[in-house]
């Protein structure tokens, strides 16, 4: 497995696991951007970008997710009596 898989395997898992994956997702995308420097083969650049386009998809739809748990934690504690 090269790295430019690797970086498509994290931004995949950014997206699949509960959780961690807005950790997956920062490192995923950290990881491609520093490939995408490195890499001179056009193959290699499509795995990486759709690696780092996974984890930014990853990282939104995490970060949307532990907004909407805050805000029904506050909800349901402030309406709790």
């Amino acid at each position: 497995m090269s790295k430019v898989h690797f970086s498509l395997i994290l931004g995949v898992l950014s997206i699949i696991t509960p959780y961690i994956g807005l950790i997956i997702g920062i490192f995923g995308s950290f990881y491609a951007s520093k490939l995408l420097h490195n890499i001179e083969e056009a193959e290699g650049r499509k795995l990486i970008s759709a690696g780092r386009i996974c984890s930014v998809i990853g990282i939104c739809l995490h970060t949307i997710l532990l907004i909407l748990l805050s805000f029904s934690l506050i909800i349901y504690f402030l309406t709790s009596v």
